[in-house]
């Protein structure tokens, strides 16, 4: 095996001649060797695309020589493609606001660069990290465009997705319109209800988180590059600034604008909190939907076993048969990974100090594993257990009978204390609110016919009047 000698101010390091990282990425992985939880691989090809920004816009302003800016282009295209992946080592958890995850990404690129045209790795007098890639760029710009950037493309993906649940929602709303099952409330018999009213409420809450979300995108577009280190635009021109903005606007189908205060973006990281806050409330929707779920399906002898959710995989090792609903308590372990991710970002954002936040490299990781993880468990949640939910029809039937949950439709007929006697009455003897009412005579058959129609009990207005 090869090996080439770097240095820095801090001495020299000895690096597998194989490898496209540098010195600063050899002391990054060895200062923070805390686990495999590496950078997030889609925030490296997002900085990768901004080197390459860079370099067209510097190439076209003379401040780059063409042969060398074109070597650094085509190298960063190469490892937007993923051609690089395992060059990027680097933990999530890292002291310096990103700085060796940026300097990952220059050296890798400057010694791929150097590679194309035909030198060693390594001879950075010819392309230099920091002198050619990162040209005109601090991390302080660079990362917190490419994370607004990377957020931005995994919000339309999670809009998309949520679409595609608030749809399969409607869809079972639709699908069981007409089946009266009991309503709860504080886990108590409540008032009946159609089967697909519980679906329909559903579909609204996640029709919310899919607008909150789908328009969340506008405030991630602002960014601070050509902020460089403090968001003055210090060795940086306003030429360069325009331009790679107007470039990244092209490069990425996304409508970026330039920040009119850089130095705001730059230290200041209130969006990533409002954003994080978002997935925060769609987790919460999701934890609620998905534990109702599971006291619905809950049995199939013990429980309330209204619905039947499908089947996927034994659920147990000692007890044959069980099945476990185990789609919705994914959802509700991911939900509680969300709302976990939202604190750190809570805390990270909150502890920046005066011109930078050195806390990024948190948030980052916090928040575009939120994303994924919420985009992916949604597809999931939609394939593997909302659309194939039933509704048993004669266990909603039993449950709606046993229960005086219809005694409210009376009070107008007969008054609440005389319709509390009658629920009373009921509950002590096992007879149907309807066997009481006939046997008491208290209300005619077709009185009661009219009363208790379950079209008129799952809508506004009095029953039978």
């Amino acid at each position: 095996m090869d090996y080439r000698i770097e240095k820095d101010m801090l001495g020299v390091k000895s690096i597998n001649d194989e490898k496209y990282y540098g010195i600063n990425t050899i002391r990054a992985m060895e200062n923070f060797n805390i686990g495999d939880k590496f950078v997030n691989i889609d925030f490296v090809k997002e900085i990768a695309l901004i080197k390459k920004a860079a370099a067209m816009v510097n190439i076209k302003l003379k401040k780059l020589d063409e042969e060398k800016g074109k070597a650094i282009i085509k190298a960063a295209e190469e490892v937007v493609s993923g051609l690089f992946d395992e060059n990027f080592h680097i933990n999530a958890f890292q002291g310096g606001a990103g700085t060796s995850t940026n300097m990952n990404v220059n050296e890798v690129i400057a010694n791929r660069a150097l590679e194309l045209l035909g030198r060693k790795k390594g001879e950075y007098d010819i392309i230099h990290p920091n002198n050619h890639v990162n040209m005109s760029q601090s991390t302080n710009d660079v990362c917190p465009t490419a994370l607004r950037i990377a957020a931005i493309r995994k919000i339309r993906k999670l809009a998309d997705a949520l679409a595609s649940l608030q749809e399969a929602f409607q869809i079972k709303e639709d699908e069981f319109a007409n089946i009266l099952k009991l309503g709860r409330t504080e886990l108590m018999d409540a008032l009946p209800m159609m089967a697909g009213q519980g679906f329909g409420a559903y579909a609204k809450a996640i029709e919310r988180d899919r607008w909150r979300i789908y328009k969340v995108e506008e405030r991630l577009r602002v960014i601070n590059i050509g902020g460089t280190a403090i968001g003055t635009g210090l060795n940086a021109t306003n030429k360069y600034i325009f331009m790679i903005t107007d470039l990244l606007q092209d490069l990425t189908g996304i409508g970026l604008a330039r920040s009119d205060f850089p130095m705001d973006i730059t230290q200041n990281a209130d969006v990533f909190v409002e954003v994080s806050g978002l997935l925060k409330s769609c987790a919460v929707n999701l934890m609620k939907i998905s534990n109702d779920l599971r006291l619905l399906g809950s049995g199939p002898r013990g429980g309330f076993g209204e619905i039947l959710l499908p089947m996927e995989q034994a659920g147990s090792s000692i007890m044959p048969g069980k099945v476990n609903p185990v789609i919705p308590e994914m959802v509700a372990q991911v939900a509680m990974r969300i709302i976990s991710n939202d604190s750190g970002i809570t805390f990270a954002a909150a502890s920046g100090q005066l011109e930078l936040n050195a806390f990024i490299p948190i948030i980052t990781e916090n928040l575009l594993e939120s994303l994924e993880l919420l985009e992916r468990t949604i597809i999931i949640f939609r394939e593997k257990c909302i659309e194939g939910i039933e509704v048993n029809k004669d266990k909603c039937k039993e449950n709606l009978e046993k229960s005086t949950a219809m005694t409210a439709a009376l009070i107008n007929h007969i008054g609440y204390d005389k319709a509390s006697e009658v629920a009373k009455r009921s509950l002590a003897s096992g007879k149907t609110l309807r066997e009481i009412l006939i046997c008491e005579k208290i209300l005619s058959e077709e009185e009661i016919n009219k009363i208790l129609n379950p079209l008129e009990l799952t809508k506004p207005g009095i029953p039978g009047k």
